[in-house]
């Protein structure tokens, strides 16, 4: 019975573990995001940020804009046109200003129910709020009994431990490419993105690493922008989630827990994201076939998408 149920949780730990990383010290990640980075204080303006770089938002850690990149013919991806983001809750006045100023037409929650109840969207006046729950499709067992597990490390230790939480990631990750509410939601925004009459627009989830970051990745590929940079803007993650995070660590590592399974959880591993590109290939053999095959954006509104973000022979905004 117990082996069930470790696996019950493991099978669906994704689903679960994002809204309990939130929940398990409420207003930590605001409370740390403010003192994790001095220059939190001024949003970095996009013509001066590296690629990958936080907005410096200190309510919202992970934002980030998607454009800087260069892809492997020498385009750039457009800056100020799309942003990848945490959730968008707990947001100061100081902050929502910030937000303001992006100019933001559409945001794209990627959240589940039970998250969007539980941290409601806030957001600047006439911003659009779209909801795409990629994860409505997948099994949400067990939620109450990993957050019990998370509460009693030595537990955690022996379900959650010995790559357990990996392997769940990586089965949630090629989820993400195959569910039918996945491709659903992903299709959905992509045509939102692909239309310029929408932009500048903004996708996110909760920590906006995971569902945030597969879709981040999936169109910075289909730009053209090579593996490695894809990656790196995907790691990144862990720059701005891991510290807002470090109390939640310490103090289950202080209570007898093993330190890798928060890092695995409220991190990014690059087996994580690999897990989806080889369900791309495996199953459609490029991330163009990915596009028209799997979420139903044909060869014509991919062309679209290349022309509305790659810039060439002039600098990227």
């Amino acid at each position: 019975m117990k082996s069930v149920a470790s696996k019950s949780v493991t099978n669906s730990i994704l689903v679960v573990i994002i809204g309990l990383s939130l929940s398990v010290v409420p207003g930590c990640a605001r409370e740390e995001t403010g003192t994790t980075d001095a220059a939190a204080a001024q949003v970095t303006p996009v013509e001066e940020a590296t690629p990958g770089e936080s907005l410096g938002i200190a309510s919202v850690v992970n934002l980030r804009d998607l454009g800087g990149y260069q892809t492997s013919d020498g385009a750039t991806v457009a800056r100020g046109l799309v942003y990848r983001s945490n959730q968008l809750s707990g947001i100061s006045e100081e902050d929502m200003q910030k937000l303001a100023g992006l100019g933001l037409k559409n945001a794209c929650d990627l959240r589940t129910a039970e998250e969007r109840k539980k941290r409601p969207e806030e957001l600047p006046p006439g911003v659009n709020y779209v909801v795409l729950d990629v994860l409505a499709d997948s099994p949400q067992a067990g939620p109450a009994q990993l957050e019990k597990l998370m509460q009693n490390p030595k537990e955690a230790n022996a379900t959650l431990g010995g790559g357990k939480v990996e392997e769940g990631f990586k089965n949630s990750y090629r989820e993400f490419v195959t569910l039918p509410s996945a491709q659903r939601g992903f299709r959905n925004l992509f045509l939102l993105l692909a239309d310029r009459e929408q932009l500048p627009a903004l996708f996110h989830c909760t920590t906006g690493k995971d569902r945030t970051g597969w879709a981040a990745a999936a169109l910075l590929t289909l730009l053209g922008v090579p593996r490695e940079q894809v990656m790196e803007d995907y790691l990144r993650s862990n720059d701005f989630i891991i510290p807002a995070y470090q109390k939640v660590i310490d103090g289950f590592v202080a209570a007898g827990g093993d330190e890798e399974i928060p890092l695995a959880i409220l991190g990014v591993k690059k087996e994580y994201l690999d897990a989806a590109f080889d369900e791309v290939e495996s199953k459609y053999g490029t991330i163009e076939k990915y596009f028209s095959e799997g979420l139903s954006i044909d060869a014509g509104q991919q062309t679209i998408l290349r022309g509305l973000y790659l810039e060439r022979g002039r600098k990227a905004r």
